[in-house]
């Protein structure tokens, strides 16, 4: 049995990889040419201190002088020292490149096709599949296209989980004039050379222990389609699953068939659209997404958030967290405006 761990650093970049069972989280990384700073290996420097923010871990000794009773209960471990359980994610208090951390991987694809999934939206579909090695990313991360034809890059999530065929797609917002969208429209065709750089990012679906809330606003909508396919074998305990998905007009909703398709295979799932800007003929929710949240659900359950859209969304969300006093929950979010518009 192998667990995927993400390593998270100071400069915002993240790095993953496959422990084997039994295997020693510094072995790991080490294996993978992560090499998390070391000393002693034996549990008593501290000088490959971390801290798990989510998953399953055992330590097999850890020095008192070296972690206090306070830092374990804080979940703060020892590299040197931990064993996981479960998948896993770390956070280490030093930039990425004291470890020669990259991570990213330089592609060279083809475009497969362009799919217009809203009056507003499109699916842009990659095939990688030439690639020497299978592109591996954490569901809920990014990848920095390069625009055919131009020098302009765009960052989008990946709007799938990872495949053995590197078949690759991303939702993006068709701008009035955006250097991506005017590509789309105007000259894209099947098989045109594209290159990107992946993964990118920190905003992935990390081992669920409890409730999810996820609010996608737009084509943040790309993020969470990606950690809802890979929904059914993470949520095995089977906790609740609430998705908010919102947009500005009606006209902008997209892959409602496959939201709905979740309710299928993912216990405990559900899902509300909410229209910013009402319509006629629109039946549904109206507003902001806060509006609609279950304030009595979130206030008596400790949950985790996951929130992605533009910056507005964002912050509104986060000050109504405050304004409700919400207590036990944690936040992990990823904005975005339009010139990474995803």
């Amino acid at each position: 049995m192998t667990h995927k761990v993400a390593l998270n650093f100071a400069d915002g970049k993240t790095t993953f990889f496959d422990v084997h069972a039994n295997e020693l989280l510094l072995d790991a990384a080490l294996r993978n040419g992560v090499n998390i700073p070391l000393d002693c290996r034996e549990g008593v420097c501290g000088t490959c201190q971390g801290r798990c923010e989510s998953g399953a871990y055992t330590q097999d000794y850890v020095d008192e002088e070296t972690l206090s009773e306070a830092d374990l209960a804080q979940r703060k471990m020892l590299s040197c020292q931990t064993r996981v359980q479960s998948d896993a994610s770390f956070y280490f208090d030093f930039d990425s490149g004291l470890c020669h951390s990259g991570g990213t991987l330089n592609v060279s694809a083809r475009v497969e096709a362009v799919e217009l999934v809203s009056e507003t939206t499109a699916i842009l579909r990659i095939d990688a599949s030439a690639h020497d090695r299978r592109i591996d990313f954490l569901p809920g991360q990014y990848a920095r296209l390069k625009v055919p034809g131009t020098d302009e890059w765009r960052s989008y999530s990946f709007a799938h989980h990872p495949n053995d065929h590197n078949a690759l797609q991303f939702l993006i917002r068709l701008l009035p004039d955006g250097a991506m969208s005017n590509y789309l429209r105007d000259r894209c065709a099947a098989g045109d050379a594209i290159e990107f750089e992946a993964p990118l990012g920190t905003f992935y679906l990390r081992q669920i222990e409890r409730p999810l809330v996820m609010v996608a606003g737009g084509t943040g909508l790309s993020a969470f389609l990606g950690m809802l396919d890979d929904m059914p074998k993470k949520n095995n305990a089977g906790h609740p699953v609430q998705l908010y998905y919102g947009v500005t007009n009606a006209r902008d909703l997209c892959e409602i068939e496959r939201l709905d398709g979740y309710r299928g295979k993912i216990e405990a799932f559900t899902l509300e659209t909410v229209v910013m800007n009402a319509a006629a003929g629109w039946t549904g929710k109206t507003g902001l997404i806060p509006e609609h949240f279950d304030r009595s659900f979130l206030q008596s359950n400790g949950f985790d958030m996951y929130v992605c859209g533009p910056p507005p969304m964002v912050e509104a969300i986060k000050t109504w967290l405050d304004e409700q006093r919400i207590q036990d929950y944690r936040l992990f979010y990823e904005k975005f405006g339009e010139s990474n518009s995803r």
